[in-house]
């Protein structure tokens, strides 16, 4: 699943992507390459953002690629980059049959009937989902066929101006898709069985949102972003310990004891709202969410996955986004790619899509 926003359209299979993650705090990249049927990862890398307030600059972007390229050491000049949750919107849809580039036309111009609200300069693109349990590809809705659409929509200048930044950096922005579909890509080459069989939950803890969508029998039924990240738990842990924030974000993962209180006060909000997405979905459904899959950065520590377990009421682990991939990285990177994996979903999943 891509949703692309911008696609580079060539019916040739790229051999390698370079993925660029820009989160609010660090952008995180991963460069790729395809082998038959086989995904090696030859090198990745964490940033800080130039900005976390606001919407980059094609000038700063621009900069910012060129870092990002630098420290991949990448020969590739095809990038796809990801717009986080505040750039874009994700939105099951029920449309009338047609093509692709129909659908993106009549929402562009008609977005107030299909999303209830007005998106004036908007693209969008579409993603068909098969007929649920019961319902067959040709059933009919009225005098017209109807069937279920995931629509991805984002501000027409926000993409010209990752393409603009791209290409002033020397890159060909081949992909831009919607950040939150990232982890489910990854998570359908990582764990095969569970995306195709199971209905999971997976949650991506980032720096200021955090993300949750549910997986039903390898489709994606339900997203949701909810206001609480990283950089409240980092927040928490500064207050309560009384000390700076650069200091609260390296203990974070390592908890001590005394901090765990000032964590919870935050993680318990976080997992009620986790929980009431889930509750919809059960309701709507009548089938129960058997795990949840939790990935970001916060996901290294094992208090914040458990305290979550905890809220939800349903099991909770984190999960390995690069373990389907061969792993060709420098010995450094090597020794340290399980540890940094979670945050690193969003990226590779990104590069498949494009891929």
């Amino acid at each position: 699943m891509a949703l692309p926003l911008i696609d580079g359209g060539s019916r040739k299979k790229r051999d390698q992507m370079l993925a660029v993650d820009l989160g609010n705090r660090t952008t995180k990249a991963v460069h790729i390459q395809r082998r038959g049927n086989k995904f090696t990862l030859s090198r990745y890398a964490i940033l800080d953002a130039p900005i976390f307030d606001r919407v980059l600059s094609a000038e700063m972007l621009a900069e910012h690629l060129k870092a990002v390229s630098h420290a991949l050491d990448s020969k590739t000049r095809l990038v796809a980059l990801t717009l986080n949750v505040n750039e874009v919107i994700v939105r099951h849809v029920d449309m009338p049959r047609m093509p692709v580039e129909d659908m993106r036309l009549i929402l562009k111009h008609n977005s107030r009937n299909y999303l209830q609200q007005e998106l004036s300069n908007y693209i969008f693109d579409c993603h068909f989902l098969p007929p649920g349990p019961g319902q067959s590809d040709g059933d009919k809705t009225g005098a017209a066929q109807k069937q279920k659409v995931l629509v991805a929509g984002a501000k027409q200048q926000i993409v010209d101006e990752f393409s603009v930044g791209a290409k002033n950096a020397g890159l060909v922005a081949d992909h831009i898709v919607p950040g939150i579909i990232g982890p489910v890509n990854a998570f359908e080459m990582a764990m095969p069985d569970v995306f195709t069989n199971d209905v999971v939950a997976l949650v991506d803890i980032g720096f200021k949102s955090t993300s949750i969508c549910i997986l039903q029998h390898g489709e994606m039924i339900l997203s949701r972003v909810v206001t609480y990240g990283g950089d409240r738990l980092t927040h928490a842990i500064s207050e309560a310990m009384g000390i700076s924030y650069a200091e609260a974000e390296g203990i974070k993962v390592g908890m001590a004891s005394e901090v765990q209180s000032a964590l919870e006060s935050v993680l318990t909000p976080l997992g009620r709202e986790l929980r009431a997405s889930i509750d919809f979905f059960e309701h709507q459904q009548d089938r129960p969410v058997a795990q949840v899959y939790v990935a970001g950065g916060s996901a290294r520590s094992e208090f914040i996955v458990q305290t979550l377990a905890a809220e939800l009421m349903v099991e909770c682990k984190t999960w390995n986004p690069a373990s389907f991939l061969q792993i060709e990285l420098p010995p450094q990177q090597a020794a340290e790619i399980e540890q940094v994996a979670p945050q690193l979903a969003v990226a590779i999943g990104t590069a498949i899509s494009a891929l």
